[in-house]
């Protein structure tokens, strides 16, 4: 059974840096496409970065690219996203979510994505 946990969310404030973790249990990253997603109050879901296992890319949206970076630890079978110059429109409920075995392409599109973890809020405020 796939289960993935976010942590490391918080109150920042602007031009500061967060780094997330999603604990996976279940699954081996060389197996699964991993993504990032995020929500914010009142607003679609959205998709922010992934990570493809077929072709060791990682990918992001262009509104966080050149600020966020995707990383890994296999060891600890944990994805990071380490988030730089935070700025309001940053703040959303934070997600990682994975496909299913076999998909092992990216996809921005939150409906391909199967797991899915509770979430860790990102508040960027003065």
């Amino acid at each position: 059974q796939v289960q993935l946990v976010e942590s490391g969310g918080g109150l920042v404030q602007p031009g500061g840096s967060l780094r997330l973790s999603c604990a996976a249990s279940g699954l081996s990253f060389d197996n699964y496409a991993i993504g990032w997603f995020r929500q914010a109050p009142g607003k679609e879901r959205e998709y922010v970065s992934c990570f493809s296992s077929s072709e060791g890319s990682t990918y992001y949206a262009d509104v966080v690219k050149g600020r966020f970076t995707m990383s890994r630890d296999n060891a600890r079978n944990t994805m990071y996203l380490q988030m730089n110059s935070l700025n309001p429109e940053d703040t959303a409920v934070y997600y990682c979510a994975t496909r299913l075995p076999g998909y092992y392409f990216c996809s921005g599109y939150g409906s391909d994505y199967n797991y899915w973890g509770q979430g860790t809020q990102v508040s960027v405020s003065s």
